[in-house]
């Protein structure tokens, strides 16, 4: 297996499907792939729809909410490709994401992981923006080597925001990130949007810093030892 998707869902009953389809419809021969869909305890109809798939994806289905690090985790865990990229389940990919970022690591083998640049969209997938993932990053539509994120020990499960930067950082700090121009992720800017909690935003943006902090500390410790 060269790739998974792995897609996490809570109560997105709205998006979700959307979001695996896309998936499904990349332009990759379709055994060299697999999409792995995490719920994350969903109240509302996002199981069902997730099920209707049958067995075109790998479900997995959480009792109780655990969060977004727990659910990637999960995902990362359970997937049997080389690569892996996230897609948020009120996102979508470009048809040929898989593709073009795949050719792009098998090319640049000191690459860790490339990035794409996105399209910021509205509920009804209207493009507002283009972004460059280079300079206004996100994690998701990102393909990683899995190894590279098992080695960094995957997500901090105590960060119920901000966990992709605080991944990025960590990962970043070990191995490099290519990037590809090209707008193959479409970001969903909606009223549910976890990062529209601006307080919540400013805390959990805090306690990085305060992590950022304490590892350079400790490196800088580490590095003057006799």
């Amino acid at each position: 297996m060269k790739v998974s998707i792995v897609i996490t869902c809570y109560n997105r009953e709205k998006f979700i499907g959307r979001a695996i389809r896309s998936a499904l419809s990349q332009h990759f021969p379709r055994q060299d792939f697999e999409v792995v869909v995490v719920d994350d305890g969903s109240t509302d109809n996002s199981p069902k729809i997730i099920r209707d798939f049958g067995d075109e994806i790998v479900p997995i289905f959480f009792h109780k909410n655990r969060g977004l690090p727990a659910a990637r985790n999960m995902g990362i865990r359970r997937s049997r490709g080389r690569f892996v990229v996230h897609l948020d389940s009120d996102d979508y990919m470009h048809e040929d994401l898989i593709y073009i970022e795949y050719l792009h690591l098998a090319m640049n083998l000191d690459w860790g992981a490339v990035a794409c640049d996105y399209y910021e969209v509205d509920a009804n997938e209207q493009h507002l923006q283009r972004h460059d993932a280079e300079k206004e990053p996100i994690a998701c539509g990102i393909m990683f080597r899995k190894e590279n994120l098992i080695e960094i020990g995957l997500y901090d499960e105590s960060m119920r925001l901000c966990e992709d930067e605080e991944l990025r950082r960590r990962y970043e700090a070990r191995y490099k990130i290519g990037y590809v121009h090209l707008p193959l992720y479409r970001y969903t800017r909606h009223d549910g949007n976890l990062t529209n909690d601006k307080e919540a935003l400013a805390r959990y943006r805090q306690r990085l810093c305060a992590l950022e902090a304490e590892r350079e500390r400790a490196a800088s410790e580490q590095e003057t030892k006799p």
